[in-house]
């Protein structure tokens, strides 16, 4: 690929992620004024946390210690601690979102929508999904206890956003015990609806098994090992109607990055056949490219 070419590869990726990042960001602070604060929930992470805060502040003490000042200086420390393991650029859209959600919760005003609390559950859950999606697709989050499970993800291969849930739970069991068992209950469902939504629709870490017939199987080694990196086996066949030679080829790759590859091997061989296979477990060697 050309330097030009390169360049503007980055420039759409720039812009995407940019875009993904205000979207979501606008969509954090909406879902908090319209469906979080009118039931008196708690979103996840460190969001979750700083709205906690104020509630405790302005129950027990004098004043109260604003959410979007709390999402900032709960952030940034965590940030700075994660920045080289994840990636200094998502880290740095990752508080740009941080701070662009803080910043629209302050001079944006959003009425709600519902007086049912079940329905600000359910819709609100959905939508803070959705939002930590858009995020995490752009190659950013929504910061907190996003960047531990991404770094943790990274690290193991595997999605561990059941265990942010359990962390979110452990902060909501708080939140009952000094504001009420009821409210505590329908945020952890609220929590649950959220974590199930980005589990659906986020699939970075799934892996998928590649099985590709084809009539060149050189020129189609050749072309994948020189893009992406990962294995790839030969097994030489016979075509079943045409009689002809021919190989079969596995490989198990990520799953977010299939359509990048079949469209590769199209390229090299319009006849190719790929069949994608769901990977239950895989055991050895295996490279997950960085987040960028």
């Amino acid at each position: 690929m050309k330097l030009h070419e390169l360049r503007k590869n980055k420039k759409i990726r720039f812009l995407i992620t940019f875009i993904c990042v205000i979207t979501a960001a606008f969509l954090q602070a909406y879902v908090i004024q319209v469906f979080i604060r009118p039931a008196n929930l708690l979103s996840s992470g460190f969001t979750g946390v700083a709205i906690l805060v104020e509630k405790i502040t302005s129950t027990y003490f004098n004043f109260s210690f604003s959410t979007s000042l709390g999402m900032i200086l709960l952030n940034v420390p965590v940030a700075i601690l994660c920045y080289k393991s994840i990636s200094p650029r998502f880290t740095f859209f990752s508080l740009v979102e941080v701070f662009l959600a803080s910043f629209f919760l302050k001079i944006i005003d959003f009425p709600p929508i519902f007086d049912d609390v079940l329905l600000n559950i359910a819709f609100g859950g959905f939508a803070y999904g959705i939002l930590t999606v858009i995020a995490l697709k752009g190659n950013a989050s929504t910061g907190g206890t996003d960047f531990i499970a991404l770094y943790v993800s990274n690290r193991k291969g595997k999605s561990i956003w059941g265990y942010v849930f359990l962390f979110n739970t452990t902060i909501l069991m708080i939140f009952g015990t000094m504001f009420g068992w009821e409210y505590a209950g329908y945020s952890i469902l609220f929590q649950f609806i959220s974590t199930k939504t980005i589990d659906s629709f986020y699939h970075r870490y799934e892996r998928v098994t590649l099985q590709i017939t084809t009539a060149c199987p050189d020129e189609i080694i050749d072309i994948y090992i020189k893009n992406f990196r990962h294995g790839m086996s030969k097994i030489n066949a016979v075509g079943g109607y045409s009689h002809k030679e021919m190989a079969l080829l596995h490989t198990v790759v990520s799953s977010y990055e299939v359509q990048d590859i079949v469209d590769l091997l199209r390229k090299t061989d319009p006849h190719v056949i790929i069949n994608v296979l769901k990977t239950e477990n895989f055991f050895g060697g295996f490279y997950q490219a960085p987040i960028d």
